[in-house]
């Protein structure tokens, strides 16, 4: 305050205020002023304080109308979003990445084929679009650096569709067969059944997988028969079949009745000392504070190391450039796939879908959702061994392994290692033929090898990191629950992460070739789960949006906890169809969303969703139909490497 005086004396005035206060100073000084004169200086006065009036008023309604602009918010847009989300990912990865990664790979171009694509497509508060964009920016980032390598560097601009994102998040929902979806009961006869545990197609069996109340009131645990339930019902006092349930809500009453005899501690226990998969529900502030999630929030969505039993093979090169056309990324590349159900598969689809060649190893004995052979089997060629228990298997493998780039681990921590497969037996094998190997490992949990990852041999799927994450908790307040959690609709954390695991090879390849040795990296469904959290809920008002949008629309907000991921997808999916149509339209042929092609291995016409990204000078689409688990087993009989004489099916791309 006593700095005011100050300004107002060193402040120079105008000049028409400085002579109108010296010649009224004067005035009054030597005689008082006349009625004239005071008339005249209240019309300079009233002049001015209209004019400072005016523009002050001007000013304060100005100030109103920006202030209100200010408070109104604008649309979501997931366009935006996803840029948001490709800088924070890359931020998060840049130790994963090359020191001159931008100055190596395209911009992103994100963008919506149907023009409605910037608007959230799925009635959940997190950013999954946003998210799964982001990754599948950075794949195909990488992708068009490898390109460079081969075809020549240029600035190849990368485009992903936000339409076909949406697509690839529920691929299985989308995926049909002669035009039969999922859902469609003719579709079991259509499908080699590899349900040989009938843990999915008798629904008490089913329902083992599911979350549900425990002994204490607020709690909730996530019980996972897995691909058999025979363990996890008998774990709970429960028979292993129940022919006389086959309603919904009996199954869940008859089991949950049984789990509610338990707390979450003690469901634990019993899980551990069964070797099943199980978790309690936590929300994201709960987990971020347990050892854990501490760990794991401490690394990037994925990690591409060196192995350190094999640095010193040479750089790969890629085979000579071609001018023929555009050509794949991953031309000639060869891939192993020991993975089963979605997150792992899907990497070798993403894989695919840039040229290479991926051969998915089933094991005749293990159980397999049958469905999914349509949806993730895309591009690959596919066989049977038993690496258990069959030397002859055995040998077709190591005849495999000695001429593949990459291998993909989609088992339990640690079961390939117990098979003899491990990265350090890699290593060895690189050593040998002085040619690295890229070994990428995708799981629940994450952590191996990281301190204070207490979890990371624990066995788990998609429902499992969900609930652990706190993202169910995110999805149940978000439909007016409070603090009941609920799964999100779709395997959308399976597609996610498999999107990082592609991005993890895809990154080993090129540190291969141009650095040399032999790379592992990891991936996680919780890793993916702590990525999407990290991006923060959708905005409130976005949130209140896709209430009031799904509102009624398929009953999709009278779902609780213990409503099965079949149901709440179902629901989702009917109430989709009403609010985004254009994601379902086949008025064009499918040919914006779909590609379609005859598969001798199913008899059939299938359909599924295109790749959601495009590479300026480079192909990106699969050349292959789907065909069931195992296929082409025995095509190395005669004396011809099951490597050679890859078939395309004519799509086009």
């Amino acid at each position: 305050m006593n700095s005011s005086p100050t300004m107002l004396e060193t402040t120079p005035l105008p000049s028409w205020e400085r002579q109108w206060r010296d010649r009224s100073k004067s005035k009054r000084a030597t005689k008082p002023l006349h009625k004239k004169e005071v008339n005249h200086v209240s019309q300079q006065t009233l002049l001015l304080f209209s004019t400072l009036r005016y523009y002050l008023g001007t000013l304060k309604m100005d100030n109103k109308q920006i202030s209100r602009a200010a408070m109104k918010p604008k649309p979501y847009s997931v366009i935006d979003g996803a840029r948001q989300a490709l800088s924070s990912l890359e931020e998060l990865c840049r130790h994963e990445l090359p020191e001159n990664f931008s100055a190596l790979a395209g911009n992103v171009n994100i963008t919506s084929s149907s023009g409605q694509g910037n608007k959230i497509h799925f009635p959940t508060p997190l950013k999954e679009q946003d998210a799964t964009a982001a990754i599948k920016g950075l794949e195909a980032r990488i992708a068009s650096a490898i390109a460079n390598l081969r075809y020549g560097a240029e600035k190849r601009t990368v485009t992903v569709d936000i339409d076909k994102i949406s697509g690839f998040l529920m691929s299985a929902y989308l995926t049909t067969i002669d035009g039969m979806d999922k859902t469609d009961p003719g579709v079991k006869e259509r499908i080699p059944d590899t349900d040989l545990n009938k843990a999915q197609s008798i629904l008490y069996r089913r329902l083992s997988a599911n979350l549900y109340s425990t002994k204490i009131p607020g709690e909730y645990y996530h019980i996972h028969g897995s691909l058999n339930a025979d363990i996890t019902l008998e774990m709970l006092g429960l028979p292993k079949h129940r022919p006389d349930l086959t309603n919904y809500r009996e199954c869940i009453n008859t089991i949950e009745a049984a789990v509610m005899k338990h707390t979450a501690a003690e469901l634990d226990t019993l899980n551990l000392q069964n070797r099943q998969a199980g978790i309690k529900a936590y929300t994201w502030e709960q987990f971020q504070e347990l050892p854990h999630g501490k760990a794991m929030c401490s690394l990037p969505p994925f990690t591409v190391k060196p192995n350190p039993l094999d640095t010193t093979t040479p750089p790969i090169p890629f085979s000579p450039s071609s001018t023929s056309g555009n050509q794949f990324a991953l031309s000639g590349i060869k891939v192993l796939e020991l993975c089963r159900i979605i997150a792992g598969p899907t990497i070798g689809r993403s894989l695919a879908a840039h040229g290479a060649q991926v051969i998915k190893i089933t094991c005749p004995t293990l159980p397999d959702v049958p469905f999914f052979q349509l949806d993730v089997n895309t591009g690959k060629h596919c066989i049977s061994l038993d690496l258990k228990s069959c030397p002859s298997d055995r040998e077709v493998f190591s005849s495999l392994l000695a001429e593949a780039d990459v291998l993909i681990d989609g088992y339990r921590p640690g079961a390939l290692a117990k098979l003899g497969y491990s990265p350090a037996f890699l290593a060895e094998v690189a050593q040998k033929r002085n040619k690295g190997f890229v070994y990428i490992a995708e799981d629940c949990f994450g952590g191996t090898g990281v301190e204070g990852a207490e979890w990371a041999t624990r066995p788990g799927w998609q429902q499992i990191a969900d609930c652990v994450s706190g993202v169910a908790f995110a999805q149940g307040k978000f439909m007016g629950l409070g603090e009941e959690p609920v799964v999100p609709p779709f395997p959308m954390s399976d597609y996610g992460t498999g999107a990082l695991g592609s991005v993890a090879a895809l990154m080993g390849i090129y540190k291969r070739a141009t650095e040399g040795g032999s790379w592992v990296g990891r991936t996680s469904l919780v890793q993916y789960d702590i990525y999407l959290q990290k991006l923060g809920l959708l905005p409130e008002q976005e949130q209140e949006r896709l209430r009031e949008t799904f509102k009624g629309d398929g009953g999709f907000f009278d779902l609780r906890h213990s409503d099965s991921v079949d149901e709440v997808g179902r629901r989702a999916l009917r109430g989709m169809r009403g609010v985004v149509p254009f994601l379902f339209d086949d008025d064009d042929g499918g040919k914006k969303l779909m590609n379609e092609g005859y598969s001798k291995g199913f008899g059939g016409v299938v359909r599924w969703p295109r790749e959601a990204v495009e590479i300026e000078g480079v192909r990106v689409g699969h050349v292959r139909v789907a065909r069931p688990n195992g296929w082409d087993t025995g095509r190395e009989k005669g004396g011809k490497s099951l490597w050679e004489g890859w078939e395309e099916d004519g799509i086009e791309c």
